[in-house]
């Protein structure tokens, strides 16, 4: 079926299957399946009939091109079978079809796998899964210093934090970041975050690659950024040796200095 879906008009069986017999009887009931079609589905949604191929002894299936709304490259399966020494058919199946050329939805995936970066919505909750690999119980033996300090809380601080696995998965997240040392603004900044003084380092293990930014004139204020970012509201940038500001011209004071009574 070249111009409605791809399906094969040929009569033979699948190459997967051993060879069948296509049987008379059920490969000449094309009537039979068209008027079960039409008992299914309105008369105008189906048209010629484009292949036959055998299922099984005595079970032949019968395809016709579908004209149905929405269903483009779609076509009927009609799968008919009879009795031995029987000459009567009866129909078994009825389905409707995608070709080679369908279009079909992309493969379903669970909703906790389609989720993205700032999908997160106010008032939306987000479980988190009991065997998450970015986290460990705190009572679980950390390598993080910052960790060690809530790992015997049993219950009364946090439940869990975060495994060595989640901080490394979140240390290269946020390398590749914006935030990160290859950002365009860092590429021209005077120098990096790690030598601002508007530079807040994390605790931990983190500490020693990601701090927040203080500085309010930054355009990463509040956020975290690498030791190696920066940008050109460094707390050192500052004006280059002999360089003068301009004098701001300011109006000549009155005779008598400032203080003198006009009259």
């Amino acid at each position: 079926m070249s111009k409605n879906g791809g399906v094969s008009t040929s009569t033979s069986t699948r190459k997967s299957r051993p060879a069948i017999r296509l049987d008379a009887v059920c490969a000449a009931a094309i009537a039979v399946a068209r008027d079960a079609l039409t008992e299914f589905t309105d008369v105008d949604n189906v048209g010629s009939h484009i292949a036959t191929r055998a299922e099984a002894e005595r079970v032949v299936t019968h395809m016709f091109e579908a004209y149905e709304p929405g269903y483009r490259g779609w076509y009927w399966s009609v799968t008919v079978m009879r009795a031995p020494r029987a000459k009567q058919v009866s129909v078994a199946e009825i389905a409707l079809l995608p070709g080679s050329e369908s279009l079909l939805p992309p493969e379903w995936l669970p909703w906790s796998e389609r989720l993205r970066p700032g999908d997160l919505g106010v008032g939306d909750v987000l479980p988190t899964d009991v065997d998450d690999e970015r986290l460990v119980p705190t009572y679980v033996l950390s390598d993080d210093p910052a960790v060690a300090e809530v790992e015997y809380e049993l219950g009364l601080g946090r439940a869990r934090v975060m495994s060595r696995t989640g901080r490394q998965q979140t240390a290269k997240r946020w390398w590749e970041s914006d935030a990160g040392p290859h950002a365009a603004v860092a590429r021209v900044a005077p120098a990096n975050c790690g030598t601002c003084g508007f530079f807040l380092p994390l605790a931990g293990s983190m500490g020693g690659a990601f701090g927040a930014c203080g500085n309010v004139m930054a355009p990463d204020d509040g956020k975290v950024v690498a030791v190696e970012h920066g940008c050109g509201a460094h707390s050192e940038a500052l004006p280059a040796a002999g360089v003068v500001p301009d004098a701001i011209d300011e109006p000549d004071e009155p005779e008598g200095g400032p203080h003198e009574a006009r009259p």
